[in-house]
């Protein structure tokens, strides 16, 4: 496992990034308090969730500045607010749209998944789905975001409060895991720990310490998940049901400090990252390109950054052998998440109290 980790760091050290293709930025909303999702609904708009609790629809080019009503109130403090948005695999029949927040207060608190009818306008039938087990008094490292497996199940990412690091070890509970639910919020039958009395049957996976990025490859047959690292040490990597993702036993980072954490960067019955990033470029939101805009990027990660402030385009290859290839630093804009629209393009939002959404496409030859 040694010599496998020392030829993963070496792998990812000699990558190289491809000259950045010519892009057009076009900012398409702007004013928005710290934006952290945006989902495309059928009719061509769009909803965006603002961190500070607000969850606004974005339609024929311009926010409407009344958000939508019925969203539950988040707890907003540091890291905490309101987070994801994914919609029903059949929201044209069942408008049912799904939020993550932050829920609680100061002294207990964790990450809430809710579902709400939407009315165009409104929330309506909201109930709670889903909320982690336990609450924590830390107002950091929620991970959030939601993703649909191919059964039609419903992956969330949890992170590990900080100061709960060692829990992510314990799948007893759901700090620092991926869980797996039904849409309705009970629990799958093949779930990795159903039957067993010393573990949370919600729990797909553990060993993450917070996982911001979270996206199902059709054609791989994969969930990809990132989570964002301590000091370096973010990581890349293919989630499977039941196994261990090591943190804070294995991992490339380091206290902020710059203390050690852990000696070890791998450990046996524990999975290494495809990549890792270090030092951290703190990845922050994830999509999976399959446009017809930009071609030749089908089947590609994109990932945005909030610490080296870029959205990075991953390939991976049938064996497993990652490239990347850094877009948007000129911009010197934090990063927080990336959409591909229905039309192709590439929807990114800026993450400030003045957040916009800008909008990539290819860049006319002549230009």
């Amino acid at each position: 496992m040694i010599a496998r980790a020392l030829l993963l760091a070496t792998s990812l050290l000699a990558l190289t990034a491809h000259a950045a293709p010519r892009l057009n930025v076009e900012t398409v909303a702007e004013g928005l308090d710290f934006p952290w999702a945006m989902a495309f609904l059928p009719d061509g708009s769009a909803l965006i969730s603002e961190r500070s609790g607000a969850l606004r629809v974005w339609r024929d080019g311009a926010v409407d500045p009344t958000p939508v009503e019925g969203v539950p109130q988040a707890y907003v403090a540091r890291q905490g607010g309101l987070f994801d948005i994914l919609l029903a695999e059949d929201f044209e029949d069942s408008k049912w749209v799904y939020l993550s927040l932050a829920h609680g207060d100061g002294d207990a608190n964790t990450t809430r998944v809710i579902r709400g009818r939407f009315t165009g306008t409104a929330l309506e039938d909201v109930e709670t789905v889903f909320d982690a087990a336990p609450n924590r008094d830390t107002a950091v490292h929620y991970g959030g975001r939601m993703a649909w497996l191919a059964d039609g199940t419903l992956a969330l990412g949890l992170g590990d409060g900080y100061d709960y690091r060692y829990e992510a070890q314990d799948p007893a509970n759901h700090i620092g895991t991926i869980v797996r639910l039904n849409a309705d919020g009970s629990v799958p039958d093949d779930n990795p720990y159903v039957g067993e009395s010393d573990k949370a049957p919600e729990v797909y996976s553990y060993g993450h310490r917070n996982v911001q990025g979270l996206v199902w490859d059709d054609t791989r047959d994969t969930l990809w998940a990132h989570e964002h690292g301590p000091r370096g040490g973010d990581e890349l990597n293919r989630i499977e049901p039941g196994k261990n993702y090591g943190w804070p036993v294995a991992t490339f980072g380091v206290e902020y400090s710059g203390t050690q954490i852990t000696p070890h960067t791998s450990r046996p019955n524990m999975e290494d990252p495809v990549l890792h990033w270090t030092p951290s470029i703190a990845p922050s939101g994830m999509a999976l390109y399959d446009g017809e805009l930009f071609e030749e990027w089908k089947g590609d990660l994109l990932v945005t950054a909030l610490a080296h402030r870029v959205l990075v385009r991953v390939s991976v290859d049938d064996d497993g052998n990652a490239t990347q290839e850094r877009l948007l630093a000129d911009r010197k804009e934090r990063l927080r998440s990336v959409t591909v629209g229905p039309d192709g393009a590439i929807y990114v939002l800026t993450d400030s109290a003045e957040g916009k959404v800008l909008k990539l496409t290819p860049a006319a030859e002549s230009e």
